[in-house]
Parts: C-alpha cells; sequence; structure tokens
C-alpha cells in the first residue's frame, strides 16, 4: 500500500517519530492513523526499555516562565549524546515539560519518590473519607489504591496526563521521543516557582 507523503508528515510532526518509523507504521496499520499512533506508542515503550540502561549524562537546563511572569519552572532533561541534546525535537521537549510542570506543579517525579510519610498520610486521608461515605470496610483497600492511583496523577510529573494531549501521559509523551530520536531521555531534576 502506498502511504501518502502528507500523511506521514503529519503523524511524524504530532509524534515526533522519524520519517521511515511513522512510514512503517501507517504501511502495518493500513493507512489508518489513529492506529499508526497506537503503533508508535508501543514501539516507543519497547524502546524505551531496551535503552533503559544506558546513561543519560547529556541533555540541557530549559527554563519556562508563564506569559503572566508569576509561574515558571526550570528542567534538566538528560539524553545519551550531544547530539540529541541540539535537535530541536529534544528542546521542544524540555520546553512541553517546563510548560506542564508551570501549569501542574507536580511534587515528585515518579510514585517512587513520594516519601513514605507522605503516601502513608494520604492512604489514611482516603480511608477515613471512604469510612466516612460508609463504604464496606472489606473494599476499602482496593478503592483506595484507585485513588492513590488517581493521587499520583496529581503530584507526579510523569503520571499526569500531558496538558497539549490528554490521552497520554507525561511518561508515553518520553517514550514517543525516545522511539523517534533513538536514545534514552530521562528528567533529571526539576523546580517550580510561583508568585
Amino acid at each position: 500500500m502506498a502511504i501518502d507523503l502528507k500523511l506521514i508528515t503529519k503523524l511524524r510532526t504530532q509524534t515526533g517519530a522519524g520519517m521511515s518509523s511513522c512510514k512503517e507504521a501507517l504501511e502495518e496499520s493500513n493507512g489508518d492513523f489513529e492506529k499508526a499512533i497506537e503503533i508508535l506508542r508501543k514501539k516507543g515503550a519497547k524502546i524505551a526499555s531496551k535503552r533503559s540502561d544506558k546513561d543519560a549524562c547529556e541533555g540541557i537546563i530549559y527554563a519556562y516562565i508563564h506569559a503572566n511572569n508569576k509561574a515558571g519552572a526550570i528542567i534538566e532533561l538528560n539524553c545519551e549524546t550531544d547530539f540529541v541534546a541540539k535537535n530541536e525535537d529534544f528542546k521542544n521537549l524540555a520546553h512541553d515539560l517546563a510548560m506542564q510542570i508551570t501549569a501542574q506543579n507536580p511534587l515528585y517525579l515518579k510514585p517512587e519518590d513520594v516519601p513514605e510519610d507522605v503516601l502513608n498520610k494520604e492512604k489514611e486521608i482516603i480511608k477515613d473519607e471512604l469510612k466516612e461515605e460508609g463504604k464496606p470496610a472489606d473494599m476499602l483497600d482496593k478503592i483506595s489504591e484507585g485513588k492513590i492511583n488517581k493521587w499520583y496523577e496529581d503530584v507526579c510529573l510523569l503520571n499526569q496526563p500531558f496538558i497539549k494531549n490528554e490521552d497520554i501521559t507525561v511518561a508515553e509523551l518520553i517514550n514517543e521521543k525516545i522511539a523517534g530520536l533513538g536514545e534514552k531521555i530521562e528528567v533529571g531534576s526539576f523546580s517550580r516557582k510561583q508568585i
């Protein structure tokens, strides 16, 4: 099946994946754009897991200030090589992540970074709320687990829905960029300020 170059370009623009990867995904999906996006996402997760043992010792520091000059974020975004650090797609990812941090104010990078005492306190609050709502005692743990996962979406950057496309998480966005750029990418650290 011949794939239209405009469709390949549109997929590349939306996902940041390479032209050949976009063409292959569209061929595999018989021209179905949404299915091609899903194929690229799965491919990105596979590539990310293969590259997880690599060192991401290059990268950039990127700062974003909101238009009202009252909030901003700075992020350290790491990759494997200086070549990728200078890539426009990588810089755009840093911009999007800094904007995400400014808008959504995550407190931690990932769930494993949440201090145990903070997590235990949140679990306690949730269980107390559920008891007050009259939820059955045998269901408290299961319901609490779902609420904790929802809480992670609020406080952990990688678990948050991406502000430009809420169908994917920030972690999935990063995996898409890993697939497109072919290198390990990870957030080193971030900070947010607001007046």
